[in-house]
């Protein structure tokens, strides 16, 4: 997986001119970014396509060039393709789906010859929660809401598997923009403390 990050306009230029097909995904401060780059981490998997990435609020000259040469209002998450320096397509936000980028990379982006391994994230913050809670630290409610704020401001670059694995326990803070598991009421989980035993086990295996 051919990932890049951009800090400063000319590096923008650099990155578009070096790659004749080439995207550019803005990362915004909240879980939107995980679970919007999730979706793209399966085709970046399958397809050939450069990828530069923004951290918005580190690189905001960056992000605003990226803004003036695409011609397009800024959104973060937001995904854009260009082949030869011109855009071909944009997304933001939930609009970044699969049904919305996959027609996208078939006309625009060769296929790989050898499929890309996954983006590995940083886990530990989840896994210390966890464990506090499993050590009795933690209150129910308090492990859940913890969990979620916590999941809520992550904007980490994470894999479907990761994002997917982190948003079944309570569920996804904006399922109902399409997110995988619909937010559990607080308190309401009555198998809380196998749940985070299992899903320990499992973030130990990534």
């Amino acid at each position: 997986m051919q990932l890049y990050q951009l800090t400063t306009p000319e590096q923008v230029d650099d990155f578009l001119h070096e790659f004749p097909t080439a995207a550019i995904f803005k990362a915004g401060t909240c879980h939107k970014t995980m679970q919007g780059f999730s979706v793209l981490e399966t085709f970046l998997k399958q397809y050939d396509l450069p990828m530069g990435f923004i951290r918005v609020v580190e690189s905001r000259p960056a992000s605003n060039h990226v803004t003036d040469l695409s011609g397009i209002t800024h959104h973060s998450p937001q995904f854009l393709l260009f082949k030869d320096g011109e855009l071909k397509f944009g997304a933001d936000n939930w609009d970044i789906t699969p049904h919305a980028v996959a027609p996208v990379f078939e006309q625009y982006v060769p296929v790989r010859q050898e499929q890309a391994g996954e983006v590995k994230g940083n886990l530990e913050p989840y896994k210390g929660m966890l464990h506090a809670y499993l050590g009795g630290e933690l209150s129910d409610q308090m492990f859940q809401s913890r969990w979620v704020n916590f999941f809520r401001d992550d904007a980490s670059l994470r894999s479907k598997a990761e994002f997917e694995t982190l948003s079944r326990l309570f569920g996804d803070p904006d399922a109902y923009h399409g997110g995988l598991h619909q937010l559990v009421p607080a308190g309401q989980r009555s198998d809380l403390q196998d749940a985070a035993r299992t899903l320990l086990e499992q973030l130990e295996k990534f």
